[in-house]
């Protein structure tokens, strides 16, 4: 799937802020304005001005609605959610080639706060996730205990864990030994069923 940069890059973000979102083992990854400050940094995400509580609620909030997108069960929810949230966060697309990046589009209106801005390209960038027809690549993780948003770029859309290098591997690692240790049950099944059917000819 053919995904242009920016909208890739948001869709990057967009997965990242789901994810802080506290589980059962996992703290809130948005605990404090501290914790927001240090995300916008890690993501390098632009024209942001000073942070505050009212920012940390507006952020939290947008990352309830991208959860609710990723859970959505057909496009028509996920529409619903992200026109919703375009609205409210008052797109405003521009060109811009700012801090030496090519030009690429903005959908957040110039002064918006970091939680309209997370919206408006978050959610433009789930549009055009929608509008491909592709809304079954917003996915989470199929590992018991993990529920990790991910969106799955994979050919045949056959992506199931969150991290190929973790989940994944730490799934197919369980799986080949418990054939493993079933092999060797049945190898030792046939090894004492064989002597104690001996025993049985010769007493």
């Amino acid at each position: 799937m053919q995904i242009p940069h920016d909208t890739r890059r948001a869709l990057d973000v967009v997965v990242a802020l789901v994810n802080t979102a506290a589980e059962t083992d996992q703290p809130d990854g948005l605990a404090d304005v501290s914790a927001l400050r240090g995300f916008v940094h890690e993501f390098a995400i632009s024209d942001v001005g000073d942070l505050g509580a009212r920012d940390l609620a507006g952020v939290r909030a947008v990352r309830g609605k991208f959860a609710q997108v990723f859970a959505s069960p057909n496009p028509r929810v996920a529409a619903a959610l992200i026109n919703e949230l375009v609205a409210t966060a008052g797109t405003t697309p521009q060109l811009t080639d700012h801090d030496g990046y090519d030009w690429h589009v903005h959908y957040f209106a110039p002064g918006a706060s970091v939680g309209d801005h997370l919206a408006a390209d978050g959610g433009m960038a789930l549009a055009f996730i929608v509008v491909s027809g592709e809304q079954e690549r917003l996915r989470r993780c199929e590992a018991p205990d993990c529920r990790r948003a991910f969106v799955d770029l994979s050919r045949n859309r056959s992506r199931r864990y969150c991290d190929s290098r973790t989940c994944g591997n730490r799934l197919h690692v369980a799986a080949y030994r418990a054939r493993r240790k079933e092999a060797e049950s049945e190898h030792e099944e046939v090894v004492h069923g064989g002597q104690q059917q001996q025993g049985a000819d010769h007493p």
